[in-house]
C-alpha cells in the first residue's frame, strides 16, 4: 500500500500520453560497425567485439550512413542536430498529444531535454512555434543531464503539476548520439560508445488530473566525486565520450541501498514492486540492477528488448521504455535512470 509521506503528496500527476519516434535510417549493428571501421583507425576485430558485447542488433541513426563521412567538424555535425532533431521533436510531440487527446494550444508547460546538440534560441522555442503552442507558454531547456534526463523531466514535469494541477505540462527528449561521432577517438570508451548508443525523440503528456499511470512521489540522488565516471570532454573536436570502468562497480555499491531506502520512505519493498521502468544504459549495468535488488529474472524484460532493437537512446530510452511497458493496474512501479554527475533519478508510479 502507497503511504504519503505528507498531505501534499496527494497531488499525483497523471501520464496521459507517451510517444516516441525514431528516425527511418534503420541498420543492423555489423553493417554500423563496418560503416564505424572505415571512418576511423581503430582495430576492427576489437571493433566488432565491442559492439557485439553491447548486445545491440540495430538502431535507427540521424543520418544515411554513408553521410557520417562529411561530418568533418563540430559545426556540420551540430548544424545536423538542429535540423534533425525539430522534425523528431514535432512527431514525437504531436504523437503523445494524439494519444492524450490534447489539442497544442492546451500546454501550458514545455520542458525540452537534450545533451547532443546545442541551439541558441532553444530548440524549444522553435519546437513551440512550428506546434502552434500559446505564446505565453512557459519553456524550460535543459542540457546536461543526459541519460537521467527523461526521468529527471518527468520529475520536473510532477513539481510543475503539484502547483498547477489544472494545467497541462509536457516532456520532449531529443538526442542524436551518433552525430557526436569521433573519429580519431580509439579509446575504448569511444569504441564501446560507438556501439551502444543510437537516436530518437520522446514526449510526455501529462497533467495534474487526467488519466494514466500517477506519478507519486520522485527522488533525485547526485554522488560527489563521481564526475569522472560519464559524461563529455567538449572541445573543437565536439563532443567526446567520458565513460569510466568503474561504472558499473559504482552501480553495484549504491544504487540498490538508495532504491530500497526510497521504496521504504513510501511502505514499500522490492519485492512489492510489480512493475520496472529501468533506462537501459548497457548489459553490465542491467545485469548489476537486477542482481543487487534481487529482482526476478524477467523483471526487465522491456528494457532489456528496448537495448536489443534499439541501443541506448540516452534521456529517450526510459521513455521508450515505459511507453512499452504495460504495468498492473493498481499497482506500484518504480521508473529509474542513471546520468552524469553522477546522478540517480528515481520515480514511484501507481498503474
Amino acid at each position: 500500500m502507497l503511504a504519503a509521506a505528507s498531505p501534499r503528496q496527494e497531488r499525483y500527476m497523471h501520464i496521459s500520453g507517451v510517444q516516441t519516434v525514431l528516425p527511418d535510417h534503420r541498420y543492423e549493428q555489423a553493417e554500423i560497425t563496418e560503416a564505424f571501421s572505415r571512418l576511423t583507425e581503430c582495430d576492427e576485430g576489437l571493433l566488432r567485439r565491442f559492439h557485439e558485447a553491447t548486445g545491440v542488433r540495430g538502431r535507427n541513426l540521424a543520418l544515411p550512413l554513408a553521410d557520417y563521412a562529411k561530418l568533418d567538424s563540430f559545426a556540420r555535425a551540430n548544424d545536423a542536430y538542429v535540423e534533425l532533431s525539430l522534425d523528431l521533436g514535432e512527431r514525437a510531440l504531436a504523437g503523445a498529444l494524439h494519444k492524450a487527446g490534447v489539442r497544442p494550444e492546451k500546454i501550458d508547460h514545455l520542458l525540452f531535454c537534450s545533451t547532443t546538440g546545442l541551439a541558441t534560441p532553444s530548440l524549444d522555442a522553435k519546437l513551440a512555434q512550428r506546434m502552434g503552442l500559446r505564446p505565453d507558454v512557459k519553456r524550460l531547456p535543459v542540457f546536461g543531464l543526459g541519460c537521467a534526463a527523461g526521468a529527471a523531466g518527468l520529475s520536473r514535469l510532477h513539481d510543475y503539476l503539484r502547483g498547477w494541477p489544472d494545467h497541462v505540462a509536457v516532456l520532449v527528449c531529443v538526442e542524436l548520439c551518433s552525430l557526436t561521432i569521433q573519429r580519431d577517438d580509439t579509446s575504448i570508451a569511444n569504441l564501446v560508445a560507438s556501439g551502444l548508443f543510437g537516436d530518437g525523440a520522446a514526449a510526455v503528456v501529462a497533467t495534474g488530473r487526467g488519466s494514466g499511470p500517477e506519478v507519486v512521489a520522485t527522488r533525485s540522488r547526485l554522488y560527489p566525486g563521481t564526475e569522472h565516471l560519464m559524461g563529455w570532454e567538449v572541445g573543437d573536436h565536439g563532443f567526446r565520450i567520458v565513460l569510466d570502468a568503474d561504472l558499473t562497480g559504482f552501480v553495484e555499491q549504491v544504487l540498490a541501498g538508495d532504491i530500497k531506502e526510497f521504496l521504504a520512505d513510501y511502505g514499500l519493498t522490492p519485492e512489492q514492486v510489480a512493475t520496472w521502468v529501468c533506462h537501459p544504459g548497457g548489459p553490465k549495468v542491467i545485469e548489476k540492477i537486477v542482481e543487487t535488488l534481487g529482482l526476478p529474472a524477467k523483471a526487465l524484460d522491456v528494457t532489456w528488448s528496448s537495448l536489443r532493437e534499439h541501443g541506448n537512446l540516452s534521456s529517450v530510452s526510459v521513455l521508450h521504455v515505459l511507453q512499452e511497458t504495460r504495468g498492473r493496474p493498481g499497482a506500484p512501479a518504480l521508473l529509474m535512470a542513471l546520468g552524469p554527475g553522477f546522478s540517480a533519478e528515481l520515480l514511484l508510479l501507481h498503474w
